[in-house]
């Protein structure tokens, strides 16, 4: 199939105009927007026609963090209930069980999930490799699946007799960790647009590698022309650490190890003042901002309204399916606007004290889900519907029970519960169709990741 029409949807551009077309459709050509905009002005015929009357289509969601790995340790009943450094150390042990098998399945398992939900792009951040695991596991078991994959290559090297959180049995030694990033830049790593895998450099964390890790990294990644990835600021713990260790509160830190640029994009950073957003403004560094695992951690509430009026670019994040337990992307953008609605009213948010201080709205959430996240992931290609960029969308049928009395059929999708995707498209490929995964066997994969999950807990 070389062309695919869309017809007679209310279409969501998310463009610099921000237009909206009641009755419009797409036009797509070899994974391509040839054509956008009311039917009058479209093709009459495709090699493929789908009426999508009654749906909202929408750009392909971009999720900006998650570790596909956790699927398989989703409510492990000792890490309930913890805060993140106990969590980590619950979960760490367990995590030193799992095979290259783990990692391919466990990715299979968020990647569908994720496309269920709207998600044509995923970066992902794998920082343990036991047991002869590679990211070229997520990498092969991505391309099954259908959706764009940044892939991070993520590492420990800090391990506890060193004064690290991880146990010294899932951390390597940076000799290691170098060599593995290089070979998979040079042999993954796709730069043009339209890429459907991008390697990313992503040391795990202040409180998990070494100083001299981060700057390494840094040069590398600068060197071959990748991104820079890695968890910052996500705890009151977290600053702490740093303070003790280097000297530092976990922003100071970046820029002395040279983790400062339109490069780097940072997960979580929720305890930052008011200095630390202008240094990301400054250095154009982009956050992704993960609601659902901050609430779930009782991490904090991400500062999301002052980092977009700085200019910094905030994307949304699912973050790891054991800080969130699902990886449903429409609903962290219904989370976004919930948790900034709620620090609003916690800092006194009034409108008759601010007449100029809003709420964020629908749209604005949506805003996150998808230019946003583009933005941080640096890539011009996607995140919008706009004639040349990727044919990447995702379409939600209204005519359903749970959108029954909404008056607004684009904030529906964001007020009403979270729903999953009727259509997901990645590169003008169907992903999901009438609610089912078209590119695995959803039952197969579940008996697998089930019974993997349970081993790991055996």
């Amino acid at each position: 199939m070389s062309t695919l029409l869309i017809k007679n949807a209310h279409i969501v551009t998310m463009d610099d105009h921000q237009r909206e077309i009641p009755v419009g459709g797409l036009f797509i050509r070899r994974g391509l927007i040839e054509e956008v905009g009311e039917m009058s002005t479209l093709p009459a015929t495709a090699d493929e026609v789908l009426d999508l009357k009654g749906h909202v289509v929408l750009p392909g969601l971009v999720n900006t963090h998650h570790h596909f790995y956790q699927t398989l340790t989703r409510a492990v009943p000792a890490a309930q209930d913890a805060n993140l450094f106990n969590w980590l150390k619950t979960l760490y042990p367990i995590w030193a069980k799992l095979t290259p098998d783990d990692i391919f399945t466990s990715t299979q398992t968020a990647l569908s999930e994720l496309a269920l939900s709207g998600c044509a792009t995923a970066s992902d951040h794998l920082y343990l490799f036991p047991n002869g695991s590679k990211l070229d596991d997520e990498i092969h078991a991505a391309a099954e699946v259908g959706v764009r994959l940044h892939a991070s290559r993520g590492s420990m090297s800090l391990g506890e007799s060193k004064g690290g959180l991880p146990p010294d049995s899932v951390v390597d030694t940076e000799e290691n960790i170098l060599k593995d990033s290089q070979r998979l830049i040079e042999e993954y790593h796709d730069a043009k647009p339209g890429a459907m895998v991008r390697i990313v450099l992503a040391p795990c964390s202040p409180f998990s590698v070494t100083s001299d890790l981060m700057k390494q990294s840094a040069k590398m990644a600068r060197k071959y022309g990748v991104q820079l990835h890695t968890h910052l600021a996500e705890t009151e713990d977290e600053e702490q650490f740093c303070m003790q260790m280097f000297g530092h509160r976990p922003v100071g830190y970046m820029q002395e190890v040279d983790w400062v640029g339109e490069d780097v994009w940072f997960a979580h950073a929720v305890w930052v003042n008011h200095d630390e957003i202008q240094v990301f403004a400054k250095h154009n560094c982009g956050v992704a901002h993960c609601p659902t695992s901050n609430m779930r951690l009782a991490s904090g509430i991400a500062p999301v309204k002052e980092y977009r009026a700085a200019g910094v670019n905030v994307g949304l994040g699912v973050d790891g399916s054991a800080s969130n337990d699902g990886s449903h992307l429409l609903a962290e953008v219904r989370n976004a606007m919930l948790l900034s609605r709620l620090k609003e009213g916690i800092t006194g948010y009034s409108l008759s004290a601010d007449p100029n201080r809003k709420l964020m709205t629908a749209r604005e959430a949506l805003h996150l889900g998808t230019r946003g996240g583009a933005a941080v992931l640096g890539r011009s290609d996607i995140g919008s519907l706009e004639v040349g960029k990727c044919a990447d969308f995702f379409a939600v049928n209204l005519n359903r029970l749970e959108f029954t009395g909404m008056h607004d059929p684009v904030a529906a999708v964001v007020f009403g519960q979270s729903v999953n995707a009727d259509y997901t498209v990645v590169n003008g490929k169907f992903v999901v169709k009438e609610g089912q995964l078209v590119t695995v066997d959803q039952g197969k994969l579940i008996e697998k990741h089930n019974k993997a999950a349970k081993r790991l807990l055996s």
